[in-house]
């Protein structure tokens, strides 16, 4: 009889550690930036729906074309505990109990589960309007880690960033370096119909500072080095900041340095190549230098949102040595 407990015991063990695997491995595989919307239809279909899309599906800062900044699928209340529980990111809205509740698991396989409910439609508008931000944070954070661990499995050797820089990066084996000067390093990742690129680059520390000459400054350090390293195959065309748009840029925060974030788009001047870059400039007093990380890619048939996510992600595992 012992026996026969203790074999069921193991077997219910090897069940539960089974099924835990498979909903890790289908967090895990799940799509990048994608959320669930857990909603009754009535509500999904009128001005709570409305204000869902505005929130969370709004256009992608610096992409040529619009590109939402999730995609959202919705599903009503009854399939709560059903296949889309295994979604990353999930958003409850329902009426009742006012209430906003933040799950985020962050070991293993990382989910969010937010929950938000309101007495009546003003009410759940409010607390949606008031904490989409925060929401959009949290979503975001979680894309970038499981972007960064997709890709801890096959990495370049980085021992030519690391002499060079002093400093330690993630970049996927599909990355190769492509061109190398003084302080400077450009790696290419090839993809069909076009590719994506990450290059790296130092300037003195009083090269950018907060003011109105910032979006200037920038553009004119960018369009240098292009100048110096980035060329079209037609005479005369290095990449440049594409002059029609300036550049949105906002101080964030790298490593736990200050830093300037800018996105844009970039053309070839006199060719036809063009896309989306996204820069940090990072703050390196010690060093007395700004480091600047730039991702930027060319992909005229592809979406670019989650290209550019890649890009992000392989930034932010930066660590200074």
């Amino acid at each position: 009889m012992k026996k026969a407990l203790l074999f069921f015991a193991v077997a219910l063990m090897a069940e539960s550690c089974k099924r835990g695997d498979e909903r890790h491995d289908a967090l895990s595989s799940g799509q990048i930036n994608h959320i669930s919307v857990i909603i009754d239809d009535l509500l999904w279909n009128g001005e709570v729906g409305d204000t869902i899309r505005t929130k969370f599906a709004s256009p992608v800062t610096g992409l040529p074309q619009e590109e939402p900044l999730f995609t959202i699928n919705q599903y009503p209340l009854k399939l709560l505990e059903g296949f889309t529980t295994n979604t990353r990111n999930i958003i409850v809205i329902k009426t009742g109990e006012t209430k906003f509740e933040v799950d985020s698991k962050k070991s293993g396989a990382p989910q969010n589960i937010i929950r938000i409910s309101g007495r009546n439609i003003p009410e759940l508008l409010e607390i949606i309007e008031r904490r989409a931000p925060q929401i959009v944070e949290i979503m975001k954070a979680t894309e970038l880690r499981e972007a960064q661990k997709r890709m801890d499995s096959a990495l370049i050797d980085t021992r030519p960033i690391q002499e060079k820089f002093g400093i330690a990066l993630a970049v996927p084996t599909t990355y190769k370096i492509v061109r190398e000067g003084p302080k400077f390093i450009w790696l290419k990742r090839e993809i069909i119909s076009g590719n994506t690129s990450l290059i790296i680059y130092e300037l003195p520390l009083s090269a950018l500072q907060p003011g109105p000459d910032l979006v200037n400054n920038l553009t004119r350090i960018r369009d240098s080095i292009g100048a110096a390293y980035i060329h079209g195959t037609v005479p005369d065309s290095p990449m440049v900041t594409e002059g029609a748009y300036a550049p949105y840029i906002r101080e964030t925060k790298v490593a736990n340095h200050n830093a300037f974030e800018a996105k844009g788009t970039w053309e070839l001047r006199n060719d036809f190549m063009s896309g989306p870059f996204i820069t940090f400039a990072i703050r390196d007093p010690k060093r007395s230098r700004i480091l600047v990380l730039e991702g930027f890619c060319y992909a005229p048939s592809k979406e670019k949102r989650d290209l550019m996510h890649e890009l992000e992600a392989i930034i932010k595992t930066l660590n200074f040595n």
